[in-house]
Order: C-alpha cells, then sequence, then structure tokens
C-alpha cells in the first residue's frame, strides 16, 4: 500500500517524519526494507519503485528532521506540522519520530 509521505533529501538521505504510534513506526520497528517512489498527494505512484533500507531517529535527529520539513514547506508545511502534533497529543500518543531512508 503506498503512502505519501513529506520528506527532505539529506546528502544520500531522505528525512521523513511520522507520529511514533504510527503502522508506519510500527512496522519499521520489525522490519527496516521499505520500497520508495515518486507520487501524488494521494499516493499514486508516478514512476518505478526501488528498494530502500529505513531506520527511526532519536529524538535528536527526529527535532532536526521536523526543522528541515517546516522549512522546506514553509508556511504550509508549519501548519501541517503544527495540525500533526496537535493531533497526537490531543490522542495522548507519544509525539512524532523521525525516519531515516537509504536508497
Amino acid at each position: 500500500m503506498a503512502t505519501p509521505v513529506w520528506l527532505v533529501r539529506d546528502g544520500e538521505v531522505l528525512r521523513v517524519i511520522t507520529g511514533a504510534e504510527s503502522g508506519k513506526a510500527k512496522r519499521l520497528a520489525n522490519n527496516p526494507s521499505v520500497l520508495v517512489a515518486v507520487c501524488d498527494s494521494r499516493g499514486k505512484l508516478q514512476g518505478p519503485q526501488g528498494q530502500a533500507t529505513a531506520v527511526l531517529q532519536d529524538s535528536v535527529e527526529t527535532a532536526q528532521t521536523a526543522a528541515a520539513i517546516k522549512a522546506r514547506y514553509g508556511f504550509l508545511g508549519r501548519v501541517l506540522s503544527w495540525r500533526a502534533e496537535r493531533a497526537e497529543k490531543k490522542a495522548g500518543k507519544s509525539g512524532q519520530v523521525g525516519i531515516t531512508i537509504t536508497m
């Protein structure tokens, strides 16, 4: 199942932010193998998929990734990040976690 995410390129890796208790984060804790592809905002693939490895980030890396995503996506990134953080807190969840993806 394709899951679109906001990301930033950091040298040779991609950095993503997600809910710490999301399905993505739980799955990666058990299996770091992922498929990566360009897609539209609904997850419809726009190109071929490639094998990659993803690992969860520590709290310092997660903060850096969150800041980089907010900077890359500007006002919209800040608003949507704020909404995601607020929803996590309201639901009593443990916040967000960053993911580092290496092709």
